[in-house]
């Protein structure tokens, strides 16, 4: 009882001290409030982003992972660039090959981006950013897509290489405002194709909208737009248990296949939703780290100048500090209350920092189409860190205020 009432005293008087001296103690919590607002506007933005990514970097479905020529992330610079486009193509053949070999996978399929262009119904036009992706049946399963009108395409559509196609929920209501795509005609880039089905809808995503675009039967965009592009190709397992099982026979086969020779690293990627997610937390952790390091500058610059304000303020109050000896007060009292008072100082700064950190974070989440966010774990962290820069920079200011000879003391003018 008696500790918690001294320390209410310290705070009570440390706030006096702060107050008394307005301008002085705004300057110097300026340094706090730049440094935690430098770290919680960039760690609420991420968190921002981070959360959306993860989202859109989960878009396969369960079981399935995806094997393609390109790293999800590309790292290395130039060099690590040319080795990746350096590997053959993933080409439609081995699609087969993968079906015939891969006896723990459910399925096996394979999709490709074709094109962007414009998109033409009777009623409306697009502009030329709709999206055209070649796929086979398998794919809708592998991506979680889901059929709300119509039907998905079919291995019908796959061997006759038909004009068909499934639109994407933003692009149906598009092209036909008023009424039902199914079984109208279409005009992408000069080709008509027949609409069988539309998705249900997904939502936007960063740098895009993933409603916004038709899929084609694969052998129909390839026969249009090159058999010798690169195939991404998707693999469902049986179930969770048998996963990890299938991704490696499938990359044995992969492996068998493309004449990679024993101990040389694979000529392909294999990304599952963890791998991508698991990756991409690896570079923004980067990102989080070089960040904290450059706003710890700041902060302990910060507290260098709490430092000095501390000791200019133990020598105006000289007199203060011998009276309060004088009249029973122990050393413990006079430097709890001056490291209590580079503690407020610094916390004072750091709640202002935090909460302009969270409105800019969020402001840019805003802009950039994303759900806001609070990174309540790197609050907590900025505030502490307030917290320890006071108590650092706070000790000598309070050490050399509580070892003052009172008899001095009461004679300093």
């Amino acid at each position: 009882m008696r500790l918690n009432t001294e320390i209410r005293e310290s705070f009570l008087m440390a706030m006096g001290a702060l107050t008394a001296h307005k301008l002085r103690s705004g300057l110097t919590l300026l340094g706090i409030l730049v440094g935690v607002f430098s770290i919680i506007v960039v760690m609420t933005a991420m968190r921002a982003l981070q959360n959306v990514m993860e989202t859109e970097l989960s878009q396969l479905g369960a079981n399935t992972f995806q094997i393609q020529k390109w790293p999800a992330m590309p790292v290395g610079g130039p060099d690590g660039w040319e080795k990746y486009w350096r590997r053959q193509n993933l080409r439609y053949p081995l699609v087969q090959q993968l079906r015939d070999r891969a006896t723990l996978a459910q399925s096996v399929g394979a999709s490709s981006w074709l094109w962007s262009g414009e998109a033409v119904s009777r009623f409306e036009k697009t502009n030329p950013n709709v999206g055209m992706v070649g796929v086979t049946p398998e794919v809708f399963d592998a991506r979680n897509w889901v059929v709300e009108e119509g039907r998905a395409l079919m291995t019908t559509d796959l061997d006759s290489a038909r004009n068909v196609c499934v639109l994407g929920n933003q692009l149906a209501k598009l092209l036909f405002p008023h009424s039902s795509p199914l079984h109208e005609t279409i005009k992408f880039n000069g080709i008509k194709y027949i609409v069988v089905g539309v998705l249900e809808a997904k939502g936007g995503m960063v740098g895009g909208d993933q409603d916004r675009f038709l899929a084609v039967p694969l052998t129909t965009g390839l026969n249009r737009y090159s058999w010798y592009r690169s195939l991404e190709i998707v693999v469902q397992a049986k179930d969770q248990a048998s996963f990890d099982d299938t991704i490696e026979q499938v990359r044995g086969v992969l492996r068998s296949v493309r004449k990679v020779p024993p101990g040389k690293e694979d000529d392909f990627d294999i990304l599952s939703n963890d791998s991508l997610i698991t990756q991409f937390r690896s570079i923004t952790f980067a990102v989080r780290i070089g960040v904290a390091a450059v706003s710890s500058i700041a902060l302990l610059t910060a507290g260098v100048g709490i430092m000095n304000i501390m000791l200019v303020s133990v020598t105006e109050r000289t007199r203060e500090i011998g009276i309060r000896r004088a009249i029973g007060a122990r050393k413990r009292n006079i430097m709890s209350q001056f490291i209590m008072e580079a503690i407020a100082l610094c916390q004072v700064g750091g709640v202002a920092g935090v909460v302009l950190g969270v409105l800019g974070g969020n402001l840019a989440a805003v802009y950039l189409k994303v759900p806001v966010a609070i990174p309540l774990d790197w609050v907590g962290i900025g505030l502490g860190i307030c917290c320890l820069v006071g108590l650092v920079f706070g000790t000598y200011p309070a050490y050399k205020a509580a070892n003052l000879d009172p008899i001095e003391s009461l004679r300093y003018e």
